[in-house]
């Protein structure tokens, strides 16, 4: 059973909250982090990527990157551009994009649910990407960027939501690129005991996004208790900040793929291997597939609609039925040469919030053929984490994004 609690949240004052919050720091490259800082220097990137406050020649991994970032926030703190909340609560955190709204339920899980796989991965992750993000809660001594967690859908935290959902909210900001952003606080005894109960009799977490996030605030976590012999599983240091969905609110794009070559083949080869497992036909517009096992392909100008065999899906796992995989399988693999997508120059992926002109794009100027995915579902999701399995790389893309500096948990 999940242990899903409210914490003491360091937070924004309501005047600056719009300007504070930012992208995930993984989302920029350092030019393009030092730019929105320039733009915003209230931004929360200056903190989650201190290194925007040296010059390009310092080591965005140096300790004294991190030192600053410790010090930027408690000055921060101190200056009461954030605030810290007196009680424990769980906030309510609505995000809006094209008319569509998802709700979560900003809180802190347990490390322990974590390592007893009650919170479900489906991706691996590298150590050297998880390193960063060690050094810097651990060196600020607060988790910053909250991971992205999914639930099947409760009627006890959706009936507590909803009823917040009628109050003032603490925030209610339009980002600039249109996402809108509004956040409650519920930090009524009877609603705050409600949800941690109904959570108490949820079996399964599923990290939706923010793998490394995750494991990084475990192993922090995991690295206090061995420096705290005595802990007694009360300390901050045994959670880790969350925004957790019901199922039902999301919305997973598609994650398309672009290859430099055709592997040595001509247009013709290409084509007649392709048509071994897919049926293949000319589109007078671009592909954006409307079901499963359907797959666009731009080449030379010209959209296609692939139709995969049924029997490509015939007696396959979680993993092996999964559209990305079939594309893998029978066509980037032994026809394009694609082994291994993690660590092959030639493909590249293109996040679908970045439209089909971008494959287009991507085909005409550095690369040779582009390919268009229906969506991986949350259900695929959850099965491929049940079963205990890994999704292939670049398998989902969530949009909107959460922003980071909005709810900070001090360990």
């Amino acid at each position: 059973m999940a242990t899903i609690r409210p914490f003491r949240c360091v937070r924004p004052t309501a005047d600056v909250a719009g300007r504070v919050a930012a992208l995930p720091y993984d989302v920029y490259n350092r030019q393009e982090a030092k730019a929105e800082v320039q733009k915003e220097p209230l931004s929360f990137l200056k903190i989650d990527r201190a290194e925007t406050g040296f010059p390009d020649s310092v080591d965005p991994y140096a300790p004294e990157v991190y030192q600053r970032a410790r010090e930027l926030l408690q000055k921060e703190i101190a200056d009461g551009i954030y605030t810290r909340d007196e009680d424990s609560a769980y906030y309510v955190y609505e995000l809006t994009m094209d008319g569509r709204a998802q709700t979560g339920l900003a809180a802190c899980a347990a490390v322990d649910d974590y390592l007893n796989n009650v919170i479900k991965k489906h991706e691996n992750t590298r150590e050297d990407k998880e390193q960063d993000r060690i050094t810097h809660v651990d060196t600020c001594n607060a988790q910053t960027g909250p991971i992205f967690l999914a639930y099947r859908s409760n009627e006890i935290v959706n009936r507590v939501v909803g009823q917040v959902k009628q109050e003032e909210p603490l925030y209610d900001f339009t980002a600039s690129d249109g996402i809108g952003h509004r956040v409650w606080k519920i930090s009524d005894s009877a609603k705050v005991e409600a949800v941690q109960q109904a959570f108490a009799q949820i079996e399964q977490i599923y990290i939706a996004d923010g793998h490394h996030r995750a494991a990084s605030a475990v192993k922090v976590g995991v690295k206090r208790r061995e420096e705290h012999i005595g802990y007694d599983g009360t300390e901050e240091f045994n959670y880790f900040l969350s925004v957790l969905f019901p199922h039902d609110q999301l919305m997973i794009m598609d994650y398309n793929r672009t290859v430099k070559d055709l592997n040595g083949l001509t247009k013709e080869e290409f084509f007649q291997k392709v048509s071994e497992h897919f049926h293949m036909e000319k589109s007078m517009k671009p592909v954006r597939p409307g079901r499963k096992g359907t797959f666009g392909m731009y080449l030379e100008g010209q959209w296609y609609c692939l139709t995969a065999q049924d029997a490509l899906f015939e007696g396959k796992d979680a993993v092996g039925s999964l559209d990305v995989s079939v594309l893998q399988d029978y066509l980037l693999a032994p026809v394009l040469g694609i082994g291994d997508p993690r660590t092959d120059t030639r493909i590249d992926f293109v996040g679908g919030i970045r439209g089909l002109e971008e494959l287009e794009r991507r085909a005409e100027e550095d690369m040779k053929v582009s390919f268009s995915l229906y969506p991986t579902s949350i259900t695929e999701l959850f099965d491929v984490a049940d079963q205990k399995l890994l999704m292939p790389p670049k398998s989902t893309w969530f949009e909107p994004k959460l922003r980071s500096g909005l709810f900070i948990h001090e360990i």
